[in-house]
């Protein structure tokens, strides 16, 4: 069994409020999760309004299959034009 994981630091620059940023988050989490079927939560900076991180997770049985995953999904997000990709962790176990 092998499990990707991925931290993305997210910066949201037309956001005005919690409101909107949580908003973005939500479909954004929404999206990756039904069209990766992949875990996906926001972990960190909840009180932010212009940031947020982002932990995604997939288990596969092989390496290859598990960073193509992740490799698609950060694509998916870069397309995103209403977040930006600040910072991206990944790791393969």
């Amino acid at each position: 069994m092998i499990i990707g994981t991925c931290s993305i630091e997210l910066m949201m620059q037309e956001t005005n409020s919690l409101k909107d940023k949580r908003q973005i988050i939500k479909s954004l989490i929404g999206r990756i999760q039904s069209r990766f079927n992949a875990s996906v939560a926001e972990v960190d900076l909840q009180d932010k309004w212009r940031s947020a991180v982002i932990g995604i997770a997939c288990v596969s049985t092989t390496t290859k299959h598990a960073n193509q995953m992740i490799d698609s999904i950060i694509k998916f997000i870069e397309g995103d034009n209403r977040v930006e990709i600040i910072r991206q962790d990944i790791e393969i176990l």
